[in-house]
């Protein structure tokens, strides 16, 4: 019997972050006594009932012993803190004594908060009282490790000292793109990098007196940047994988508490260790224990550098703004973060977060969830050769993803092909937020080898392009990818229309268009009677403003808010609709899918232009009646608070696809077959039986 999956079961506990061998061996140990399990206490030599908190502890000493080679002499359980003759003393988890006095607590180990903030709060007022230099929570399926810098501030660190070594071996150690792989916070404590910059929030930038998003986003650039000059060493790592046959494998979805089978991650881990990484390039976005005044000056020439390489992201004199003690907080908390993953999900994530706190969301608009995009990319079959656009791009998921799939891979911090890099430079990104903006293009940047084609533009007053372009700034920094696009223009007079294939976006949906200038442009500003309206909701002017970007015969994926499908008011939105293009699909996605942003209900638009000259585009004949494909999304892959909910192994440790990404439990497509079939899949096959152009 499982007695430990039986205990964590439905509590804020977890044991994924444990070795196997630790597990099973804890749970042979266990016996049960009156209904309850217990078990012999690693260091006290007592028995004790074992509650979540206590499987988690249990392992963390047998990991402290077998592991870091502490002896059971340095460690105390339940050890009393005393805060003063008024407030009385608190117990602390664990306490690792120092080597040298065994009177001096030298590590703390919090688990009984299982909740990062409340185990960080607790562990601050017991280094404080105490003077220990490191700290460490844990609920077992996330870990955290600090070191007490002084009072004020807790300073992440890659990982504890060994029995024998200092902490100064941790912060000085040659640390190469293969440990990186190796220390990675995001599968090894199980965070986000949402999670580690709201920590850094919480520590020092909500109240440095900066713009977290600005400086954030500085030490992201910057970091991607040493990271891509690692790039040679990341060949020879894929080519040491690929010689060994490594196999990247999902996890199982039963649990493993007796299966010898290693976890993926564990398992690449194990193969990347035996590499010699003697003649690796160190990375230079560390905090090695210099002064914090040198660490600054290392960090900004590293970003000057990325400034030059990636231009057009950051004004060429601009400045990291954070204080040098602030930014030492900072680079401790992002060091150890693998940015450059194969599909940069974790950026996107932390980016929504960052660009809604900068207001983005009054304006109604919202980061597309990663599946959804998918599910659009999947059902309109891009195609190399093809021009695809996002007319309202955000931090340029419908593009990247539309890459994804005409190269047939996801980002390699390689060189791409001529080939490549042509059918890539098809793919436009327009949006009127320059924040996101500078996101999208640094991604772009990156897939399209330096060049990019997400232009900063409102896309509805299209009349007004002529004062952006004729800026000399402006065009210094978009001025390659706007020739680009006005090689598609249909009237080489006007930004109306174009000639684009494809059209995926997720416009925003929330306040309406007052000015009459703008509303005078579009069909859809006009009444029954011809008549100017003085307000239209700005997604349904971007419904009759995508339309003009697709060539006849093109297609478009929109998402836009369930009540344009249903309120009998905007009946003629559907009708204009009806008129330009074949409707495809309607899928409803689930309330939960755009939370914790809002709460709206949504469905995505699936249509194909009217097109019977086959010289123009894809055929698409004009008919009366026509079948239409339905869903309805009863999976969002969020929780009622907006969080990602992972698909779980049977200890509660995520699934891994084959390139190391958590698998997101939704029913919008398979996830290249580690989910069943789902939204997608089915509208393919109904499209193939349609015989739809673009899936012939």
């Amino acid at each position: 019997m499982n007695h430990i999956l039986n205990i964590i079961k439905d509590s804020n506990y977890s044991f994924s972050l444990f070795d196997q061998a630790f597990v099973e061996e804890l749970e042979r140990k266990i016996t049960i006594k009156d209904g309850g399990p217990y078990v012999v206490c690693v260091i006290r030599g007592k028995e004790i009932v074992l509650k979540p908190e206590e499987v988690v502890r249990q392992l963390y000493l047998t990991k402290l012993i077998n592991e870091y080679g502490y002896l059971k002499k340095r460690i105390a359980l339940e050890y009393p803190i005393q805060f003063g003759s008024s407030m009385g003393t608190k117990a602390a988890d664990i306490v690792i004594f120092d080597k040298d006095d065994l009177t001096v607590p030298y590590i703390i180990v919090e688990v009984k908060k299982p909740k990062l903030q409340d185990g960080k709060d607790q562990l601050r007022s017991y280094t404080n009282a105490t003077g220990a230099p490191i700290a460490v929570w844990t609920n077992g399926g996330q870990i955290s490790y600090y070191n007490r810098r002084d009072p004020n501030y807790f300073e992440d660190i890659t990982d504890i000292p060994k029995a024998d070594q200092t902490l100064e071996d941790i912060l000085k150690e040659r640390f190469t793109l293969k440990n990186l792989i190796l220390k990675d916070r995001i599968p090894n404590e199980g965070k986000s990098l949402k999670s580690i910059i709201q920590e850094m929030e919480d520590e020092v930038l909500a109240n440095a007196g900066v713009d977290v998003f600005e400086e954030v986003f500085k030490l992201i650039f910057t970091k991607l940047y040493d990271e891509y000059k690692s790039a040679k060493d990341k060949g020879i790592i894929n080519y040491f994988l690929e010689q060994a046959k490594f196999p990247m494998r999902v996890a199982e979805p039963q649990h493993r508490l007796y299966e010898k089978e290693k976890d993926p991650f564990d398992a690449l881990k194990e193969e990347i260790g035996q590499i010699d990484d003697s003649s690796f390039r160190v990375l230079e976005f560390r905090n090695t224990g210099q002064s914090e005044g040198e660490l600054k000056k290392k960090i900004q020439k590293l970003f000057n550098e990325a400034k030059t390489i990636w231009s057009g992201v950051f004004d060429e004199g601009s400045q990291i703004q954070l204080s040098p003690s602030h930014l030492s907080i900072c680079i401790s908390g992002l060091q150890n973060i693998k940015l450059f993953n194969s599909n940069l999900q974790i950026i996107d994530e932390a980016f929504e977060y960052l660009v809604n706190k900068s207001a983005k969301g009054e304006k109604g608009q919202y980061f597309t969830p990663r599946h959804v995009i998918d599910m659009c990319v999947k059902m309109l079959n891009p195609k190399a050769g093809e021009y695809m656009i996002d007319t309202a791009s955000g931090s340029c998921g419908f593009p990247v993803h539309t890459i994804f799939k005409i190269t047939g891979h996801l980002f390699r911090n390689t060189d791409i092909s001529d080939e490549e890099k042509e059918n890539v430079l098809k793919v436009f990104g327009i949006d009127f937020d320059e924040k996101v903006v500078r996101v999208a293009r640094t991604l772009n940047l990156i897939a399209g080898d330096g060049n990019t084609n997400v232009l900063h533009l409102n896309n509805l007053d299209y009349d007004r392009w002529n004062e952006s372009i004729g800026n000399r700034e402006w065009l210094e920094i978009y001025g390659a990818g706007l020739k680009r696009l006005e090689a598609l223009q249909k009237d080489k007079s006007s930004y109306k229309e174009f000639n684009f294939d494809i059209l995926m976006a997720n416009p925003p949906f929330a306040g309406d268009i007052k000015e009459s200038r703008i509303i005078h442009k579009y069909d859809l500003g006009f009444n029954e009677k011809g008549k100017p309206k003085s307000k239209v909701g700005r997604d349904i002017l971007f419904i009759e403003r995508n339309l003009n970007f697709l060539k006849p015969g093109g297609r478009m994926a929109v998402v836009l808010p369930q009540g344009r499908f249903n309120n009998s008011s905007d009946n003629y939105i559907r009708r204009y609709v009806l008129e330009k293009a074949r409707i495809l699909a309607v899928v409803g996605l689930h309330v939960n899918t755009f939370k914790p942003h809002t709460g709206t209900k949504t469905s995505v638009l699936f249509v194909q232009k009217w097109n019977d000259d086959p010289k123009a585009g894809p055929l698409c004949l004009k008919v009366e009646d026509y079948p239409i494909f339905f869903a309805v999304s009863e999976k969002s892959g969020k929780d009622n608070s907006g969080e990602y909910i992972s698909l779980k192994n049977g200890n509660g440790q995520p699934r891994l696809d084959k390139n190391s990404h958590i698998i997101i439990d939704h029913d919008l497509h398979n996830h290249d077959g580690e989910l069943p079939n789902g939204v997608a899949e089915k509208f393919i096959e109904w499209a193939k039986g349609e015989k739809l152009s673009f899936w012939k």
